[in-house]
Order: structure tokens, then sequence, then C-alpha cells
């Protein structure tokens, strides 16, 4: 039992964390439901339409797992950051659970099975009864996420036993399941490397992975005061934005404005900030981004202006979308350090009334963004600079080891060479 509980609290490591239970309300709903009623329905949900339509659903193609390199995802966007790798390696295979939702890349991952996963549910009662015993207030309040968890290790250990890859290579540390995967991993010596996909908090769990390839000095500092570092440590700077490299925006005049919107925001603040943008600023362009996640309407702001378009995140990549604006505006969210690579001037401004993370990231603290309190002294921003437009990709060297120096842009080729020594590849 105690054995049980120390595996699973290192499973939920971030998500039972006082870190993560501080978070606004709004942050942890999208992991985790506020009412309770809709967390038992979805706990019902995932029993019959994983749990029990796994059982009848044969996934996986042996030939394809045994003894390779492992780039194991669990997004569309982990799929993202990790296919520089599979280019410069092209013998690793693309991993992910039975009915993990991998986006537009579902049908280029392999899959691992979890019909067996069922079979561990027994755990469930006197697993709820020990976090309840020593965390109360987080049990009460993601119970379904510890319901979730229940025999991802087990499961994974058992074809982990089976398939002994050569490696696995990470984008994610802190989700329940890859989490299981590198547990399952480290207890059978095979050999793990992580590659930082998004900026890093200090509620993350410990760095424990034999090769570590971080994009910067910052990432690093961060991951010292989650606990000890594990591993082989490397700055590579961000792969994933190596080929945009070449068109950093360069221009002195804005002509377009990209506002990144996030979970947290209110719809009627970022509202009434495009009708203030489109009175006071009338010629420029408003391109509006939702979070791939937030499923809130925004073709309302269609009928705000002409200028105002929506760049749909779930077909258009971020720096994509990025290669469009002169300006960023956005309360907390890594898209400021991605914004400032492309040399996009980045202001940090609230859109919300009653959640704040003030500055999550340490973005304002390292002087990546500029800020603005309230409206009026954004639009006085913007209007200061309107044919000044600063460049900014220089503030990013905190955050990024390459920006500045011979290897900018180069990222890919540092970490996949780093990769193959590593492997003895």
């Amino acid at each position: 039992m105690k054995q049980w509980y120390a595996l699973y609290s290192n499973i939920l490591y971030m998500h039972f964390s006082e870190g993560f239970y501080n978070l606004p309300e709004s942050a942890k709903s999208a992991a985790s439901p506020l009412n309770s009623l809709q967390r038992l329905l979805r706990m019902a949900g995932y029993t019959v339409l994983r749990l029990f339509g796994n059982l009848f659903q044969s996934v996986e193609n042996p030939e394809k797992l045994l003894g390779k390199v492992w780039l194991y995802v669990v997004s569309q966007n982990n799929y993202d950051s990790l296919q520089f790798v599979h280019q410069g390696l092209p013998e690793t295979v693309f991993v992910a659970g039975q009915s993990k939702h991998i986006g537009k890349y579902k049908a280029s991952v392999e899959r691992i099975s979890l019909r067996r996963k069922l079979f561990y549910y027994y755990k469930f009662p006197y697993l709820f009864l020990h976090f309840l015993k020593h965390k109360k207030k987080h049990t009460l309040r993601f119970f379904d996420l510890l319901y979730d968890a229940i025999g991802f290790y087990e499961v994974y250990y058992r074809k982990l036993q089976k398939y002994s890859p050569a490696a696995i290579i990470f984008a994610n540390d802190h989700n329940a399941d890859a989490r299981a995967m590198l547990l399952a991993a480290k207890a059978l010596n095979i050999k793990t490397i992580y590659i930082q996909h998004a900026s890093v908090s200090t509620i993350f769990p410990p760095l424990s992975f034999n090769l570590n390839l971080l994009e910067g000095q910052d990432s690093l500092d961060k991951y010292r005061l989650c606990g000890p570092v594990q591993g082989q440590v490397e700055l590579v700077g961000m792969p994933k934005a190596d080929k945009y490299v070449p068109y950093r925006n360069s221009s002195k005049i804005i002509s377009t404005i990209g506002i990144g919107c996030n979970l947290m925001d209110e719809l009627n603040v970022v509202e009434k900030l495009l009708q203030q943008i489109a009175k006071r600023l009338p010629d420029l362009q408003i391109l509006v981004r939702p979070h791939p996640r937030d499923k809130r309407d925004f073709n309302a702001f269609l009928s705000l202006s002409d200028k105002v378009r929506l760049s749909d995140s779930h077909t258009v990549a971020t720096f994509e979308y990025l290669r469009e604006i002169d300006v960023q505006i956005s309360a907390t969210s890594g898209i400021h350090l991605e914004a400032v690579l492309l040399n996009v001037w980045s202001i940090y401004f609230d859109f919300s009334t009653s959640h704040n993370l003030p500055d999550y990231y340490g973005y304002i603290k390292h002087g990546l963004v500029d800020t603005a309190e309230n409206s009026e002294v954004l639009l006085r921003l913007l209007q200061d600079r309107i044919h000044s437009r600063p460049d900014v990709v220089g503030r990013a060297t905190y955050y990024n080891a390459t920006v500045g120096t011979a290897f900018d842009g180069r990222s890919s080729e540092i970490a996949v060479n780093l990769i193959k020594s590593f492997l003895q590849l």
C-alpha cells in the first residue's frame, strides 16, 4: 500500500502539488472540472469509452515497436516538438497511448495497448483512502485525475518488458501517463531523454531523465528550484523554432496586432480591447488566436470590425501565426517567448478581472515583454511605437541558449548530435 501511494504520488506530482492547487480555477479546470458531478461523469465516460472500449481493440504493431527508439507523445504539440528528432533519426518511431488524442497526427503514431489498464482499478479504493489521508483537499478536488492515472505504470512496465525499446524520448515530464512511462523505463534501466517543449514552471517535477535537453538558463534555474537535477543537462535552444529564424520580423511599422487568448481570459475584456483598438487605431489589422483547448465561440468578434480575423490554432502552427503579426498581446502564456524569438514585440496584458497569475513564467522580471496595466496604457504604447516598432529578439537570450550565437537557428542540429552521442549511434 505504501509503495502504491509513493508511486502514484510521483506520477501525480504536479497535479497534487500545492502550486497547482493554488492556481486559478479557470486554469485547473482544463485538467479537472470544478463541479464534482462533472468529475464523476468524466470518470464514467472514461470508464465506458476508454477502459471498456479498449478491451475490444487491438492496436499494436509489434514489429514497429520492438527495440526501437521511441518518441513518446501525449499531444499534437509534443509531436510537433519531436519531429526534428525523427527527421534526424528516421529509425525512431512515434508512440502514444491507445486512445490518446494526438490531433492531426493521430494516424502517424504507433499505439500502446491499454486493454489491461482496467484490471488494475482494484487499487483505486486503497489509493483514494491513502491520498485522502495525506492530501485531503487535493484528493477531493482532483479525484478524477487519480482515477485516470490508475494502471498506466503497470501496463507500461509490461509493455517495456515486452518491446525493450533502445531508449524513450519525451517532450512532457508532468502528465500522469508520461510520468508513468518514465518511471517504468527507469525501473527497467531503459535510457530516457527529455526535450523541453514549452516554458517551464517551478511546480513541475524535478528533472530525472538520463539526458535533459533544455532551451536555456531560465529552464535550468527553474528546474533547480523544483528539486535535485538528475542526469546530464545541455542547453540547446528551441529546435521547433529553427526553421522560422530566417523569417524574423524586421519591420519597423506596426501593421497587424495579434491577440493570443488563453483559458483564463474573459471574452468581454477581450472584446472591449478589440473595440478600443479598432476605434483608436483603425488602420491596424487584428488577428485573434484562441487557445487550442478553448471551446468558447470567438466568431462574435468578427462582427466588431472588418479588420478583425481569427487564427485557427488547430490548423495553423503558432510560429505561422506569429509570422503574420508585428505585435503580440497576451496575458500569462508561453506564446510571449515564441513571439520574441521571431522578433515580434510582445506585451503582457491581463484579460481577466478575477484570475491573475502574476508573472508566472518570469517574463516580466527578466525583461522579455513589456507590460500594460490597463487598456489606455496599452493603446498609448502602441500609438507611440506605430512607426518605430522595437527589435526584441535579443531579450530572449536568458530563455534560449542559441540566440545571438553562431548556433542561432541550429538547435535541432545540436540536439540530434547530442542524442546520437548519448545513444552511441
